[in-house]
């Protein structure tokens, strides 16, 4: 088994190094960890080891680098702490009402923390190229300056010993979950900060999520010889640890046990423990082994993780026929965290829910492993690129897989159009491009990162159709997989498949919070006029049914596309004659369209993927 494994990790390397990007100049830093913990189970704290090569292949010369103390947010007086008081709806996970709902006044979860129970990364060395590196830490950040500068195309040596505390249960990670889990251990180690051609991503832990390089994982955990893991990459020694085998042998020396992982190009580790967790597995038909780790708490939790296993291994073979390859031999669900978050080859989930629940959240974690993980999509600058497009998979597969429903023709993200709509109405929208921990409400981020983000795919598929939008997602695959794109490489890869010009759409939908507003104006016996009441111009699909019953698809493309979508094959296109008409200026509002004979009903879109904020203009009859 290893050496199969070592074959297909060095035929997956060769592949990727042969395999450039389209955007000419592309450059990216990798990093391999390798790492050796030792866990001390009663007080929540761990002492860490780790060696990691860091490759720059930037250009330039580094004289410093930076790492991630994610654990360090946990601290009363954090950054993370206060977002928590001054935001209008903080995540009710993490801070208290101790006001009304009328007038809350919110006390957060971290205020409060002892100091046995908050958490810290707390470093005692920095070593380069065996020299040590002066290092200073301001909130979640280490700043570690060079004893030599790494030079273009050099790798360097670090090696760094710091010792941790697991804080109280409060986001993503921590001690003694509301489930019951006892470690959920997920931003736990020091990550090397993302360094690419917009400089040095060195974001606050505030709430949001994640951006790091690829890289190459080899970890060892010793821990209480009763614990079961579950984690990032392949477990090397299943017969020597509890769990994995039916007769392991556990190899525990002075109790401990020591678990010990690998992982090929992935760009974040995350790993979860407790004595009651149970494991299973099951394999997809494209050979990626599924394994689900979870506690037993009743009969019908366990059948609904069995169910949701089974549905897991379809999702998997689904999403790489739409989306490209899953590259990994494995993926691991484990309970833990506090909801649902995505990790390299893993992901930590809450475990006690219904059927629908589990695995819609499994199925939207596991989504990430293509929109974040393949495609390293910095999720703080670009949060729509990560959980819109995430949503936008969940989905298809909620639909097909869970509801069974088979391919749905017309909108399938018909739900996340009307949370989004309900967004743009409500004034609270703001602009998608907006840094991710900056919304001024939660309400905002999540509607526009998960609904609009998914609203936006959806209705590119409108604009250059969807077969057009079906070959783009593999295209992009082909191009970016294990690199780090950013939305307008997204947006090239789509003008070139479908020969449209799409500036104006990313920018107006992304920068702005302009809306869609079309309207029939007024339908005669020789014509139609449509208006754009909105501030953002797009083509219109109009399908126009005759007094006599006959049937015709009037397409009127965008100036600015400079090209037209092919005819798309909809069921209720089935017959119906297309015709291709003069384009519409943005810079005018109406549009006469003459007709050669008497209408009796008019849709504008009747497939319901254009984001029309008021829709209910967008169809006449005509007696």
């Amino acid at each position: 088994m290893k050496l199969k494994l070592g074959v297909l990790a060095l035929a997956s390397l060769l592949f990727i190094n042969s395999s450039f990007a389209q955007r000419k100049g592309f450059w990216q830093q990798k990093v391999d960890y390798k790492m050796d913990i030792n866990v001390d189970e009663k007080n929540y704290q761990y002492a860490g080891k780790m060696t990691l090569k860091y490759t720059n292949n930037s250009g330039q010369s580094l004289s410093k680098v930076y790492f991630h103390l994610y654990f360090n947010a946990f601290q009363p007086g954090s950054m993370m702490d206060y977002r928590l008081t001054n935001i209008e709806d903080p995540d009710k996970r993490m801070a208290t009402n101790k006001g009304t709902k009328e007038k809350p006044q919110w006390e957060s979860r971290i205020s409060v923390l002892q100091q046995n129970q908050i958490g810290y990364q707390k470093i005692q060395s920095v070593y380069m190229d065996g020299a040590a590196a002066d290092f200073k830490t301001d909130g979640t950040i280490l700043e570690v300056t060079l004893p030599a500068a790494i030079k273009d195309g050099s790798t360097a040596v670090f090696d760094l010993q710091w010792q941790a505390q697991l804080p109280e249960q409060i986001r993503r990670n921590g001690r003694n979950s509301n489930e019951g889990v006892a470690l959920s251990m997920a931003q736990w180690y020091p990550k090397m900060a993302h360094f690419d051609e917009f400089g040095w991503h060195l974001d606050e832990y505030v709430a949001r999520e994640f951006i790091a390089p690829f890289g190459d994982f080899d970890v060892t955990i010793h821990i209480d010889k009763n614990y079961v893991l579950g984690a990032s990459g392949v477990l090397q020694n299943p017969n020597e640890v509890k769990g994995y085998h039916k007769k392991a042998k556990v190899k525990a020396k002075e109790n401990k046990a020591s678990w010990h992982y690998k992982a090929h190009n992935i760009h974040d580790f995350v790993w979860a423990a407790d004595p009651k967790f149970v494991v299973d597995s099951a394999k997809t038909k494209g050979d990626v082994t599924i394994y689900t780790v979870f506690i037993p708490k009743t009969d019908s939790i366990t059948n609904n993780w069995k169910q949701a296993l089974g549905l897991t291994t379809e999702f998997f073979d689904l999403t790489s026929k739409n989306f490209g390859a899953y590259p990994w031999p494995t993926y691991t669900i484990i309970q833990g965290g506090d909801g649902g978050m995505e990790y390299g080859t893993a992901t930590l989930i809450t475990g006690f829910r219904n059927i629908k629940s589990l695995v819609g959240v499994i199925f939207h974690e596991a989504a990430h492993s293509w929109y974040q993980h393949l495609f390293g999509i910095n999720e703080t600058v670009d949060e729509w690129f990560d959980e819109g497009f995430t949503s936008y998979v969940e989905e298809l597969g909620m639909q097909q897989l869970f509801y069974k429903k088979g391919a749905v023709e017309s909108n399938p993200m018909i739900d996340a159009y009307r949370a989004y709509y309900k967004l743009a109405l409500s004034g609270k929208e703001e602009p998608m491009s907006l840094l991710a921990d900056y919304y001024k409400s939660n309400y905002a981020y999540s509607n526009e990162a998960y609904n609009k983000g998914a609203v936006l795919a959806e209705q590119l598929g409108y604009i250059i159709g969807k077969q057009n939008l079906e070959k783009t997602f593999l295209t992009f695959y082909d191009q970016w997989k294990f690199k780090h794109p950013t939305p307008n490489d997204f947006k090239r890869v789509a003008e070139e498949v479908s020969g449209i010009n799409l500036k104006w759409y990313f920018n107006l939908f992304v920068n702005t919070t302009r809306q869609i507003d079309y309207a029939i104006e007024n339908v005669t016996d020789s014509g139609i006029t449509l208006r754009n009441k909105g501030d953002i111009a797009m083509p219109i699909d109009l399908l126009v049914e005759y007094q006599d019953g006959s049937k015709e698809l009037f397409y009127i493309p965008l100036r600015e596309m400079r090209g037209e979508k092919p005819q798309e094959n909809f069921t209720l296109y089935t017959d119906v004659k297309r015709t291709v008409v003069e384009d519409w200026f943005w810079t005018k509002p109406t549009f006469n369209l003459p007709l050669g004979k008497k209408p009796a009903k008019v849709w504008i879109d009747p497939t319901l993927r254009l984001a029309d904020v008021d829709a209910g203009n967008n169809y006449c009859e005509h007696l």
